[in-house]
């Protein structure tokens, strides 16, 4: 098959990652691949030399941009039509909200045999407003009409995209987003070495956190839950990977709390790197509102880390309450601090936890289960098409 992967930028993110891995495996197992992107720039770093490094064919048009702007959106969409017309491909695939919509038009308008798209994320969440949550709901029902399948990384994804009316059930299909389990469930030799690169002492307990250091994330809530922790466990230490425009304000309110010194902001750290920073973590605690399934939740499950979640979007499918880690209402700060407690008192039950979750994960997020899930299903919308 000839496929075409187009995603809105190609940043050190979840949705990134899963797409390039996908594209990886495509391209292993003999198909021609090309991969779509716009303009990747900013603090949250870029996957686009690893791609390069990979051989992945590439194409970058300057108009595919993450904000709106209606005058960038016309010539991207346009730009988008002439590239489907040039590789000619069998399948479009498209990742991302912008990228989703525009691409899926595009690909619709050129009689491209099958469509599918991605939810990595939903567009519309609770912490928007109305008018904008309404705007992205009628552009995902557009987009919506206009492909073969919609691909989604969790089973929740699906549940709220027909709450919202987006598209019916039989569109729907959940593929859960791959990794390279390998480099987690096998713990580094130099494990102690990596927590002294960041400056952890052997005894000291390390909460870690990783996402982009933007709104929603939660970073600011575990300060706030840190801050009063602390004062029972001296030895408890904070680590944040990744970054993004709200580090220095992050920075400014760990001094404020006067926490600082008890809290290490890692910044990006490559693709490479991440199972080793989780392995250096005693802990993971994940207090985002707002993700698809965030892939830091299987990743530290794999390494044998206890997990604590905001129960939104997929986490309930991979932490399961008091099975594979602790879920809490999204905005309880008392419940995080007393989950965070829980596991720090008694570590040896909560690794137990942990274990089960590693043995789950294993089964469900192995990257090539995924491409050849993802394969399946082009090749089953191809011959529906050709019937």
């Amino acid at each position: 098959m000839k496929i075409l992967h187009i995603i809105t930028r190609m940043i050190l993110g979840g949705a990134q990652e899963n797409t390039l891995l996908t594209v990886l495996g495509q391209m292993k197992r003999g198909h021609e691949v090309v991969l779509c992107t716009g303009p990747t720039s900013g603090p949250e770093g870029s996957l686009l030399a690893e791609a390069q490094a990979k051989g992945v064919p590439l194409i970058e048009t300057p108009f595919l941009l993450r904000e709106i702007s209606p005058v960038a959106d016309a010539r991207a969409y346009y730009a988008l039509r002439k590239i489907i017309r040039d590789v000619r491909p069998d399948v479009v695939h498209t990742h991302s909200s912008k990228a989703g919509i525009l691409g899926r038009l595009a690909a619709w308008k050129e009689k491209t045999p099958f469509v599918i798209h991605t939810i990595h994320g939903l567009p519309f969440h609770p912490y928007q407003s109305k008018l904008k949550n309404a705007v992205y709901i009628a552009a995902e029902k557009i987009a919506a009409a206009r492909c073969h399948k919609i691909a989604c990384v969790a089973y929740a994804m699906a549940e709220k995209a027909l709450a919202a009316g987006i598209a019916t059930p039989e569109k729907y299909i959940t593929v859960y987003s791959g990794m390279r389990t390998e480099e987690f469930l096998r713990e580094p030799v130099d494990r102690e070495a990596i927590r002294e690169k960041y400056g952890f002492a052997p005894d000291d307990f390390v909460i870690g956190k990783i996402a982009r250091l933007f709104e929603l994330k939660g970073h600011d809530y575990l300060l706030d839950v840190f801050a009063e922790l602390i004062r029972d466990f001296p030895s408890a230490r904070l680590f944040f990977v990744g970054d993004g425009s709200w580090r220095e304000w992050l920075e400014e309110k760990a001094h404020a709390l006067d926490i600082a010194p008890r809290v290490t902001f890692a910044g990006l750290v490559p693709h490479k790197d991440v199972a080793g920073a989780i392995h250096a973590m005693d802990m993971v605690a994940h207090c985002s509102l707002r993700e698809g399934l965030a892939r830091v939740l299987p990743q530290a499950l794999l390494a044998g880390k206890p997990v604590v979640s905001f129960d939104i979007d997929g986490a309930r499918e991979v932490v399961k309450n008091n099975e594979t880690g602790w879920l809490v209402p999204p905005l309880d700060l008392p419940g995080l601090g007393k989950a965070i407690r829980e596991i720090m008192t008694d570590l040896s039950a909560a690794l137990k936890l942990a274990e089960t979750g590693r043995k789950l994960c294993a089964e469900r997020f192995d990257w090539q289960l995924m491409a050849d899930r993802l394969l399946d299903i082009y090749r089953h919308g191809l011959d529906a098409q050709n019937q």
